[in-house]
């Protein structure tokens, strides 16, 4: 087990769903969290607040890590902030879904940009870093919907399939390191996008999960916080968090 107490974690889209659960159980395990969020400053301020409160610490800086020179300045922040970076966890992502024939060029752009390219923007420049590290982790969050498909959502699975190309990938190469590189999926989790869903369909879906229930954020963050303390021999794998409704 890794002592994580003064380790530093950048987590982009952090500052709500997954991205704030993951921030508030890594800042309760004594780690310094670096919240990166794009437009969400409100909800991002309040979670440092929070955070503070609670007698962890955390920052936030603003940054659109689709970009690759803001997703460069986000990292050399994070040095200049704390002098070290320990945890990556790419979590930023949004959805624009449509069926394929009604599916925008520009709907495929972006979502491929946030999701996908973004893991790479971040990865690029915070790998020198996180190989200083002697416990140097990279966890991508990916998607149950990236492993078995999604109606109305061929740009998103795209993306997410490919986090998971891109963990394995990694995780070649850097397993003589000691930097760690693994991917989480989870399924249905109880988020805005989740929650955004018609009644109606939130109801059949959640019939067809085996536990019968939409999983929790929390319950994502916990599995983080496994692969980075207990996950030493752990390398270019999928968690997958979804009640069994992908096996």
């Amino acid at each position: 087990m890794v002592n994580i107490e003064g380790k530093v974690a950048l987590v982009t889209g952090g500052s709500k769903g997954i991205g704030a659960s993951i921030c508030k159980v890594l800042a309760s395990e004594g780690v310094k969290v670096v919240i990166n969020y794009n437009s969400s400053k409100e909800s991002a301020q309040s979670l440092v607040d929070e955070i503070k409160n609670n007698g962890g610490e955390a920052d936030l800086f603003q940054c659109d890590v689709s970009e690759i020179e803001e997703a460069k300045v986000l990292v050399e922040n994070t040095i200049n902030k704390y002098g070290r970076l320990d945890f990556l966890i790419n979590n930023a992502g949004i959805t624009r879904d449509r069926s394929f024939r009604k599916l925008l060029h520009e709907d495929w752009n972006k979502v491929i940009a946030v999701n996908l390219s973004s893991v790479y923007n971040t990865t690029n420049s915070a790998l020198p870093h996180l190989l200083n590290s002697e416990c140097g982790r990279i966890i991508n969050i990916s998607s149950i919907i990236g492993q078995s498909g999604g109606f109305g959502q061929t740009n998103y699975a795209a993306a997410k399939a490919g986090i998971i190309g891109f963990t394995k990938s990694l995780a070649l190469e850097l397993a003589k390191t000691g930097v760690t590189v693994n991917s989480i999926c989870p399924g249905f989790i109880e988020t805005k996008m989740v929650l955004d869903i018609p009644e109606e369909i939130r109801d059949q879906i959640k019939n067809k999960i085996p536990q019968k229930r939409f999983g929790k954020p929390e319950e994502i963050a916990k599995g983080v916080l496994y692969l980075i303390k207990d996950g030493d021999y752990i390398t270019g794998q999928q968690l997958n968090i979804n009640g069994g409704l992908y096996m």
